[in-house]
């Protein structure tokens, strides 16, 4: 996604400027080529040295100063990039690019590109809160620009409200939102579900499984950025959902299901990526069960299969489920998939190595109701995730 991307950041004088740093680091290391831009305020807070480093790329500071290359510098630099973005934008930056001025490099390169435009603000509360800054904002909004943020909390200036820069990670989300122009999920509530469901035998032990949701959180993110509203109902993992994702957390199968079921009907893309505990105790005692001389009997019951009611269910829904199988795995995939009205099924065979649970990776095969078998080879999640996304897309398109 950022391999190749242009992307200048704008900084401009604002004391957050230092969290910009980390900002440029990090979409370095996603590949993207990373040019700065450092207003003369900007100067006071952070080094054009600092920003040459990381960025590995010469920092812009004055409009009339002597160019790389034979062409006008903001020119060029606005022809070629792929996303502006100001960070942290002040109300100085915002104000001018509303009305139009453009005196300086940044409002100058922003006067002169096509590109997308972001800005994550930072200032004092009040100056965020001052009707003015408010309807540039609002201008610059309805005139195609971005915003993120800004966060509220402690202030530099030793008061607190809105006014912070947000969180980076949020501005690299909303990055990553905008280099992907085509939005075919636009408008699609889309509802995923991930990771394990936990079992309770007594107040401290349950039955699990090894499932660490890394799979249905790379699919809530991947639809996320094709435009979809993204509901992931997730059982107990370490991952964050990415911004912009809707998530509830759940425990049990019984829980899940009940969510599940409830927001099914209003829903046009299912996922059913969590490992979904067949059975559960059939007493959960309310004290610790104690080790005495004898081991206690264990007494299970099955959990609903959610998968087999939404495929009864489904009018018109797009519904996907997987399969994680030990033996004869395409046997098991193949039968799933027509018992449970699948529009297809992702298979993982966990026998090999690099699929399946806790990885980074996986390897697996689409499994169709009409017989076709699609196998993929050992994939990062992301790029599985992406590839289940585009089968969707391409059966909901008619392509198929």
């Amino acid at each position: 996604m950022f391999k190749n991307k242009c992307i200048v950041v704008g900084i401009t004088g604002s004391i957050a400027a230092y969290k910009a740093i980390d900002l440029v680091s990090n979409l370095k290391k996603k590949g993207a080529e990373v040019h700065c831009v450092l207003t003369k305020a900007a100067q006071e807070f952070v080094t054009p040295l600092t920003l040459r480093t990381i960025s590995q790329n010469p920092v812009i500071t004055d409009l009339f100063s002597e160019p790389i290359t034979w062409n006008v510098a903001h020119v060029g630099l606005a022809e070629k990039a792929d996303l502006i973005m100001v960070v942290p934008a002040t109300a100085n930056i915002i104000g001018k690019v509303a009305v139009g001025i453009a005196d300086d490099f940044l409002s100058t390169l922003i006067m002169a590109s096509k590109a997308p435009l972001l800005f994550a603000p930072a200032m004092n509360h009040k100056m965020y809160q001052n009707p003015l800054v408010q309807r540039n904002i609002a201008f610059l909004q309805t005139h195609g620009s971005f915003f993120v943020g800004p966060a509220s909390g402690a202030l530099a200036c030793g008061t607190k409200g809105q006014g912070r820069l947000i969180d980076t990670e949020i501005i690299m989300a909303q990055v990553e939102a905008l280099l992907v122009p085509e939005k075919p999920l636009q408008g699609l509530k889309i509802l995923i579900t991930a990771g394990p469901t936990r079992e309770p035998l007594d107040p401290v032990r349950f039955l699990s499984n090894y499932s660490s949701g890394k799979m249905g959180y790379a699919l809530a993110k991947q639809a996320y950025l094709l435009g979809g509203n993204v509901f992931l109902i997730s059982g107990p993992t370490n991952l964050k959902p990415f911004p912009g994702v809707h998530c509830q957390q759940i425990e049990t199968a019984l829980e899940m299901h009940e969510v599940v079921m409830e927001h099914f009907p209003d829903s046009q893309i299912v996922i059913k990526a969590a490992a979904v505990a067949d059975f559960r105790p059939l007493e959960n005692k309310t004290e610790k069960i104690k080790k005495g001389k004898e081991v206690p009997c264990l007494n299970l019951t099955g959990n609903p299969d959610i998968l087999l009611e939404l495929g009864k269910q489904k009018q018109g829904q797009t519904l996907v489920g997987f399969a994680a199988e030990t033996e004869q795995p395409l046997v098991h995939a193949q039968r799933k998939v027509k018992e449970k009205n699948l529009d297809f099924i992702v298979l993982n065979d966990l026998t090999q190595p690099g699929a399946g649970f806790g990885t980074e990776t996986n390897i697996v095969t689409f499994v169709f109701p009409d017989g076709r078998v699609e196998k993929l080879p050992k994939l990062s999640k992301m790029e599985v995730a992406q590839l289940i996304l585009a089968e969707i897309i391409r059966q909901r398109s008619g392509l198929v």
